[in-house]
């Protein structure tokens, strides 16, 4: 089983039932050690925030092409996505790598024969094939993944959704950054993911929350060398590294975030790259509470995985672990409480004055906690080039209140039905923009190719040919 160990569950439960003993033996005091602990804990996340914004701030050199470019592949799992998947096989086509480099496999499975027969008819590129993963359990997308890295040929390889639109160059710049890694350590680059944000509501805040995640957190984390969970799409990987720690595990329905720990503990490190992959956010609630409790459920399963020997991770990796995964699944059980609490005792204040029983400096950390992630999102937003102005500031507690709906759905799906994958629907996008977004960062191809950004220049000419 893959997820908390029964002497985990057993501690668990000792926690709370000495928790529910310490409330009903005295209420009051218990209420103000919760209160005190959830204020150091969004003073610790404020400092984090912070500092990970600071440490972020300055983007980090971009490598020069390598003298050969090395066999590369693509992989793409897919389920029910008949709709899209031509899409998807169109924006693939745009990659800008040697094409004798390439190997792409679209990966379904045998009995989604609508997704199969859409794939077969739509025109793909020479290198792109299709590969039918056999049946088994469970039926996940990692599973389907660990099928497609027995056939992989690359030196490198990266993962791609229905949904993805990456940008032409990102493979020129993740090879790049492996040929030009001094340690030789380096086994994973993740590429930022930009929400292309609508006029709704979640759109907007889910577009934010991404661009605080993948262009403020993450740059900040790879700076001082920390681990990170992946995310998952858009991953590069070193294929030797891969096969090595095993794949993805193919019972974890966030195996992005548990191979993250998993590569660091194995001794090697991670990194990140700037050419992003768009994809479409959830378009309602419907489509975005399944995806966000399987995401908080497969937390809580890396959570259980990775803490039954901590020690493996040492205290940098433990300490990012906790400052993710961790503090991502406390976020997300306390935030409606938490709101609903300010809330109270701000609606206190404005009609008779601030009671002197109510904890000001609590209340004042827990602003401050609040600011921050305005402020992760704002910065966020502006390097994403997505929108994000006072008004969605001002909606976005309602948003993370969501969070505790999702994360009590999560907890009870993961001992009902510990492995069953929510899938998120997708649907073909409209308008051109969703191929080639208008902010594609093409202020930096020049560090890949300084006279033509989507073209092997005629220094590259020789990059194309067979690795000796």
């Amino acid at each position: 089983m893959r997820g908390f160990a029964p002497a985990q569950i057993v501690f668990a439960a000792a926690l709370a039932g000495l928790g529910a003993l310490l409330i009903w033996l005295g209420p009051g005091r218990a209420g103000e050690g919760l209160v005190l602990a959830a204020a150091v804990a969004f003073l610790a996340l404020a400092i984090w925030r912070t500092s990970l914004i600071l440490l972020g701030a300055r983007p980090a050199p971009q490598p020069v092409a390598p003298p050969r470019w090395p066999r590369y592949t693509v992989l793409a799992a897919l389920h029910d996505e008949a709709e899209i998947v031509g899409q998807l096989i169109e924006r693939l086509s745009r990659l800008d790598y040697p094409s004798d480099r390439l190997q792409g496999l679209l990966v379904l499975e045998a009995h989604d024969h609508e997704t199969i027969a859409a794939a077969r008819a739509a025109p793909r590129p020479d290198w792109l094939g299709i590969l039918v993963a056999p049946p088994g359990r469970p039926g996940t997308k990692p599973r389907a993944l660990n099928h497609a890295l027995t056939h992989a040929t690359g030196e490198l390889l990266t993962v791609y959704d229905a949904e993805d639109a990456p940008h032409p160059l990102q493979l020129r710049e993740a090879a790049a950054r492996f040929a030009a890694d001094p340690s030789g350590r380096l086994a994973c680059l993740q590429a930022p993911l930009r929400i292309r944000a609508g006029a709704g509501f979640l759109q907007r805040q889910f577009a934010a929350e991404y661009a605080g995640l993948f262009d403020v957190a993450l740059p900040g984390m790879t700076r001082v060398g920390l681990p990170f969970p992946l995310g998952g799409t858009s991953n590069h990987f070193r294929v030797d590294v891969l096969r090595a720690v095993g794949g993805w595990d193919a019972w974890n329905v966030t195996e992005d975030a548990d191979l993250g720990f998993r590569l660091w503990a194995n001794g090697w490190r991670l990194g990140v790259i700037t050419r992003p992959t768009w994809e479409t956010p959830p378009h309602s609630l419907d489509h975005w509470l399944p995806q966000r409790t399987r995401w908080l459920k497969g937390y809580l399963q890396t959570w259980g995985v990775h803490t039954r020997q901590p020690w493996r991770l040492g205290w940098r990796g433990l300490l990012a672990l906790v400052m993710t995964v961790g503090a991502g699944l406390v976020s997300a059980a306390i935030h409606g409480l938490t709101l609903a609490w300010v809330a109270a005792a701000v609606l206190v204040a404005a009609m008779a004055g601030l009671p002197p029983e109510t904890p000001a400096l609590a209340l004042s950390v827990m602003i401050l906690g609040a600011a921050s992630a305005w402020l992760s999102s704002a910065i966020g937003a502006r390097r994403a080039g997505v929108p994000y102005g006072p008004a969605d500031m001002i909606a976005a507690p309602a948003y993370w209140s969501l969070l505790s709906l999702a994360f009590a759905h999560a907890a009870w799906r993961l001992v009902r039905d510990p492995f069953a994958w929510d899938k998120t629907p997708h649907r073909r996008d409209a308008g051109p923009e969703a191929v080639q977004p208008a902010s594609t960062g093409a202020e930096t191809y020049d560090a890949l190719d300084a006279t033509a950004p989507l073209r092997l220049s005629a220094g590259h000419a020789a990059a194309s040919e067979p690795v000796a």
